[in-house]
């Protein structure tokens, strides 16, 4: 396998929010997906180190990204930065109105149970939203998903991620709302 499209640990990522498009070239682009609304435009992206999720109105713009905390990111406009680890969650009034929530966590599982979860999150994925299957891994042969879902509903967007780690029997879950005003 190339080094190059190896996960980084779980301990290495960070959850980002800009205020504006980030450039795809600065990422590892597996899966893609659009989605445009009369209200908004959505791009979804899973990479090697998590997702890239952008949301645009005619008024803001949104970038969602879990990288890895050595990636040469932008700061300009970045509005949030935090260390995945544990479980956190945080809020964001934007212009025009616009109101951002996150809620993120890591959760390391038995084996037994990274299966069992790890399969569920494979059988979603053959019914909704975008699915990358990575090249498997050393641990019972199990290829690392990455997972996304988006849920558009009047004057809200719900977007939840699931990327696991099968060495680490470790599933990263990211749950995002944005609220527009009517």
């Amino acid at each position: 396998m190339n080094v190059q499209l190896l996960r980084p640990r779980v301990s290495d990522l960070v959850f980002q929010l800009y205020g504006r498009p980030v450039h795809p070239e600065l990422f590892d682009i597996l899966a893609a997906r659009r989605i445009e609304r009369a209200d908004f435009r959505l791009a979804v992206q899973i990479t090697r180190t998590g997702h890239v999720i952008s949301w645009e109105n005619r008024d803001v713009f949104l970038t969602e990204i879990t990288a890895a905390n050595d990636q040469p990111l932008p700061e300009k406009r970045r509005l949030l930065h935090r260390r995945l680890c544990q479980e956190q969650s945080t809020a964001l009034s934007c212009a025009h109105g616009v109101r951002y929530q996150a809620s993120f966590q890591v959760e390391v599982l038995r084996p037994e149970i990274f299966v069992h979860i790890h399969d569920e999150i494979l059988m979603d994925g053959a019914k909704r939203g975008l699915l990358h299957r990575f090249e498997p891994t050393r641990y019972c042969g199990l290829s690392p998903l990455g997972l996304v879902t988006a849920e558009a509903r009047p004057g809200c967007l719900f977007l939840a991620s699931f990327h696991t780690f099968p060495d680490e029997c470790t599933v990263v879950k990211t749950q995002s709302l944005i609220e527009i005003p009517s």
